[in-house]
């Protein structure tokens, strides 16, 4: 599930993006308010995380606009305040939870899927590529039925080309989205990755774009050998 986090401080940013990839979904940051309100009004997501204090636009206004469009996705916002009176203004702007900064990660995982599962938004959590199934409730890859034995890392990588499917993915974008903040693979790394993986699924999934990069097509092949 494509989850948008709004928020400008890089290291919070790239701390709940980093928590979000390891429980399975595909988070993707937005660092203004104006960036948000496009994305979140032109693009598919399954849910936003939105801090309250942005550039450019404010996020009780990108709140307000998302739900004057009639844009329903589930929203957590959060402040740094905490105040009763910044509380109500959130949930009458249309919010579905808030959070007061510093909060623990696993809370904002545990509010974010109690979310989804009440906007219903969890019920497609397998993603399938032709042959190719992954669940992103039991973290589990099979093709035709038989389970693949995948790291994490290749969970991840999968994961967000399957939320992109159709589209051409660089392989500096794939770094981005799947390393920890923390990591800084090698300049050939996303190739060994993916080599790897073909190895592993035995089937023509996932597609290199020479010079641009990889997908998996909207139409993945049923079987066959990896292109």
């Amino acid at each position: 599930m494509r989850i948008l986090i709004v928020e400008d401080e890089a290291k919070i940013a790239t701390s709940i993006r980093d928590v979000l990839v390891d429980s399975g979904f595909v988070p993707e940051i937005s660092t203004d308010g104006e960036d948000a309100w496009f994305r979140g009004g032109t693009e598919d997501y399954s849910a936003a995380i939105l801090d309250i204090g942005l550039p450019k636009l404010d996020g009780l206004s990108v709140l307000r606009n998302w739900r004057n469009e009639k844009i329903d996705m589930p929203v957590i916002l959060l402040t740094a305040k905490g105040s009763w009176s910044e509380r109500v203004d959130g949930i009458d702007a249309g919010a579905d939870d808030y959070l007061v900064k510093p909060f623990h990660m696993e809370e904002l995982i545990a509010r974010l899927r109690a979310l989804l599962r009440r906007a219903g938004a969890d019920k497609n959590t397998r993603l399938k590529a032709g042959p190719l199934v992954l669940d992103t409730k039991q973290m589990r890859v099979t093709i035709d039925g038989s389970p693949v034995n995948v790291t994490p890392l290749e969970f991840r990588l999968l994961n967000y080309l399957l939320h992109q499917r159709g589209r051409v993915i660089s392989q500096e974008e794939l770094a981005t989205n799947i390393y920890f903040q923390d990591q800084e693979p090698d300049s050939n790394a996303i190739e060994v990755l993916v080599g790897r993986l073909r190895r592993k699924l035995k089937a023509k999934v996932i597609q290199t774009r020479r010079g641009f990069g990889y997908m998996i097509p909207d139409e993945a092949p049923d079987s066959g050998d990896p292109a």
